[in-house]
C-alpha cells in the first residue's frame, strides 16, 4: 500500500505524524511519502519537500510565492501521478492541496482532503471548489460535516488526535520543574504563531504588552516557544529591543512552555486549541495583512460570531478575542490582567475547558486511520 501525505505548516506535520501511526498499526507494510516535517519524518515518511515550504498565511503572502508554489505543485503531481498511490491525501493548507487534488481527482487517484477549510468563518463561498476538488473530507471538530450536507462530498467527522494526546489535568509543577524554572514565580507565555508572517505581524506587540505587564507585576515572567530556528533568530533579535524584560526563549517545547505558564497571549489557530486542552486561559490575537483584511470586510467573508476556536467549539465567548486594529499592547495587558487578578473566572473557564476536552476525546488517530482504509477499500459512504 503506497500513500502520499502533504502537510502545511507544524500542526499538519503533528496530524500526519498521528494519522501514520495510526494506519500503520492497521497496515506494517504501508508506504509513506511526500511533503512533511521532522515528526512525519520521524514516522518514516520519504518527504520529497519540507512542509515549510508551505508555511504562509494571508493572500498576499501567497501571491508573493505564487511562481514557486506552482512549479512546487506541478512537480509534486508529476511524483505522485508517477509513484500512482492508493490515496492522496492533503492535511490541512487547502490553498495548496485543493489545486493538487483537483488535478489528481481528474487523472483518477482517490483523494482526501484531512482538515476542513474553514468555509465555516470565512470562505463559505469556496464549498463548491472543495466539493469538486476532494473526495472526501476528514474533519477535526464536530460542527464542521454539517456545512457539506447538501453538496455532494463524503465528510466525517474523525475528532483531533490532540484531544487524546493531552491528559485531562494537566499540572504546572511538572512542566516547571522540566524547563528548570522557580516554581513559585507568576508566569506568562507569547505565542505568536508558527509561521514568519504572523510572527512579524504580532511579536512586537505582545512584547510591548509584556513590558506594561512588568510594571504592574514586579518579579513576573515570560517564557516564549520558537516553533523553528528563523522564529528563535528572529525572536532573539526582538528581545535586544526589551532589555529589561524576564523573558526565556525556547527552541520547540511549546507543550511544556504552555504547561508551565498562568496565562498564555496566542496567536489565532491550533495552538488556542492546545492551550484549552492543557486548560490555560489566554487571550486571543488574529491581526494579518492589512489588505487582506480589508477584502474580507469589503466582501463580508467573516462568518462566525468568533474566530478562536475555544469559543467557537463552545458557542460562547469563554477567552477574549482582539481582532486586527484591537490588537494593542494595552488592550492585551488588559486582558491578562483580568485574568490574574480574578480566579474565579480562571476557575470557571478551567470547567468550561474540561467539559469541551472530554467531548473531544473520541481517539480521532484510530477514527481517521479507518476512514482513510475504508476509503481506499472502496467501502466509504
Amino acid at each position: 500500500m503506497k500513500i502520499v501525505l502533504v502537510a502545511g505548516e507544524a500542526s499538519g506535520d503533528q496530524l500526519g505524524a498521528a494519522l501514520m501511526r495510526a494506519i500503520r498499526q492497521r497496515e506494517p507494510d504501508v508506504r509513506f511519502a511526500g511533503i512533511g516535517g521532522p515528526l512525519m519524518k520521524a514516522e518514516g515518511c520519504d518527504c520529497w519537500w519540507d512542509t515549510s515550504l508551505l508555511s504562509l498565511m494571508g493572500l498576499f503572502e501567497v501571491v508573493s510565492h505564487l511562481p514557486r508554489l506552482l512549479k512546487l505543485r506541478r512537480q509534486l503531481v508529476k511524483r505522485v501521478v508517477e509513484l500512482n498511490p492508493n490515496v492522496f491525501i492533503g492535511i490541512d493548507a487547502p490553498d495548496f492541496n485543493l489545486g493538487v487534488e483537483r488535478k489528481l481527482k481528474a487523472r483518477s487517484i482517490p483523494v482526501i482532503q484531512y482538515v476542513s477549510p474553514t468555509i465555516w468563518a470565512w470562505r463559505s463561498y469556496r464549498v463548491k471548489k472543495i466539493t469538486r476538488s476532494t473526495d472526501r473530507i476528514l474533519c477535526l471538530f464536530p460542527f464542521e460535516p454539517d456545512c457539506y450536507k447538501d453538496h455532494d462530498v463524503a465528510a466525517d467527522y474523525t475528532g483531533h488526535p490532540m484531544a487524546d494526546e493531552i491528559p485531562l489535568q494537566v499540572s504546572t509543577e511538572p512542566a516547571r520543574t522540566e524547563l528548570g524554572i522557580k516554581a513559585e514565580n507568576t508566569y506568562v507565555a507569547l505565542l505568536p504563531g508558527s509561521r514568519m508572517g504572523e510572527v512579524e505581524r504580532l511579536s512586537g506587540t505582545m512584547l510591548d504588552a509584556a513590558d506594561i505587564l512588568s510594571s504592574r507585576y514586579p518579579g513576573i515572567c515570560f517564557m516564549v516557544p520558537a516553533a523553528t530556528e528563523s522564529i528563535e533568530q528572529y525572536f532573539k533579535l526582538k528581545l535586544l529591543e526589551h532589555p529589561g524584560l524576564n523573558c526565556q526563549l525556547y527552541y520547540g517545547r511549546g507543550k511544556e512552555v504552555m504547561a508551565a505558564a498562568d496565562v498564555l497571549i496566542c496567536a489565532s489557530g491550533t495552538a488556542t486549541l492546545e492551550a484549552m486542552l492543557i486548560n490555560r486561559p489566554m487571550v486571543v490575537c488574529y491581526r494579518i495583512a492589512g489588505t487582506t483584511y480589508q477584502l474580507m470586510k469589503w466582501f463580508n467573508m467573516l462568518k462566525t460570531r468568533f474566530f478562536s476556536l475555544p469559543n467557537i467549539l463552545a458557542g460562547d465567548s469563554l477567552v477574549p478575542e482582539l481582532l486586527q486594529h484591537e490588537v494593542t499592547a494595552q488592550r492585551i495587558a488588559d486582558e491578562v490582567v483580568r485574568w490574574l487578578d480574578h480566579p474565579d473566572l480562571t476557575s470557571d473557564l478551567k470547567h468550561r475547558f474540561d467539559e469541551l476536552h472530554q467531548a473531544l476525546r473520541i481517539d480521532a488517530a484510530a477514527s481517521a486511520g479507518d476512514a482513510v482504509l475504508n476509503h481506499i477499500s472502496g467501502h466509504g459512504d
